[in-house]
């Protein structure tokens, strides 16, 4: 049976996961100039850092319950956060060109 803790465990796994797809989605789409350049290096690479993740907090920390099979551990885990934090990005932040950034003062150095 599974315990309040390891559903919290869980929901922290996910959420950190989330927040750290999204993350690397805004840092894309911001630095790469490509429209395709951001979607497929969500594709490649954030995978590896969110597995990574997942192992740190359920590995060395212990957070989450014994899912017993590796494809849902990693559907759950790592699947499921990456494309909540994509189609967070994509969907509800603005697009990196609409944002107006501050510019720095000329004397300033």
């Amino acid at each position: 049976m599974v315990s309040v803790a390891d559903i919290v465990g869980l929901v922290i796994i996910v959420g950190v996961n989330g927040a750290a797809a999204a993350l690397m989605t805004r840092f894309f789409r911001v630095r790469l100039q490509t429209v395709w350049g951001p979607i497929v290096f969500a594709i490649l690479l954030e995978w590896v850092v969110l597995l990574l993740l997942v192992l740190l907090l359920s590995g060395v920390l212990g957070l989450g319950p014994n899912l017993q099979r590796p494809p849902v551990v990693f559907g759950t885990t790592v699947l499921l956060p990456l494309s909540l934090g994509v189609a967070f990005d994509y969907l509800w932040m603005p697009a990196p060109a609409e944002v107006d950034l501050p510019t720095e003062p000329e004397g300033s150095s």
